[in-house]
């Protein structure tokens, strides 16, 4: 018996954190894609121009600056939209496996981008200067990993609802 209570508390913390990042996502994603600022009105390009000048890992700078700004529109619609749907599914709770795949490259993508600490800093401050985007990753890891629609989640409502029709 403790180890379902245990088993049950644990698969509500796990829903609570899973939860928690889909309400961030769609808070990220929902004025990008009910606003036209970020996709239209180069709020995108903004960022990424601001990712080159301030801190793009030496390997994704030529990345950004020949791929990503030649494409910035079409590249903005995939992220807002993207992160409105990775939000809207961990907060539901349905595909979160992949919706955490998605988050996963993301924010991978995001760290690669945004985060470097210059070519003399020590080691450790790669880690400390990438924790706004590697814990949002390590987050979406563990979602991939564990049984995060196991509560709290439309996906465990219809496993059950349909458990429920067969007896």
């Amino acid at each position: 018996m403790a180890g379902v209570v245990a088993l049950d508390r644990n698969a509500k913390a796990l829903a609570g954190l899973r939860i928690a990042v889909g309400v961030l996502f769609l808070i990220f994603g929902e004025y990008k894609v009910f606003g036209s600022g970020f996709t239209r009105g180069g709020g995108f390009q903004f960022w990424i121009n601001r990712f080159l000048a301030d801190g793009a890992y030496p390997f994704m700078a030529p990345v950004l600056r020949n791929f990503v700004l030649p494409h910035g529109t079409a590249i903005a619609f995939l992220v807002a939209y993207g992160e409105f749907a990775i939000g809207l599914a961990l907060a539901l709770g349905i595909w979160v496996r992949a919706a955490s795949v998605c988050g996963f490259i993301y924010m991978m993508t995001q760290l690669f981008s945004s985060n470097y600490p210059g070519p003399n800093a020590v080691f450790w401050q790669y880690f400390g200067s990438s924790l706004d985007h590697s814990v949002l990753a390590m987050c979406f890891a563990t979602f991939v990993f564990a049984d995060s629609e196991q509560a709290l989640s439309a996906a465990s409502y219809w496993r059950t609802r349909r458990a429920g029709l067969r007896d």
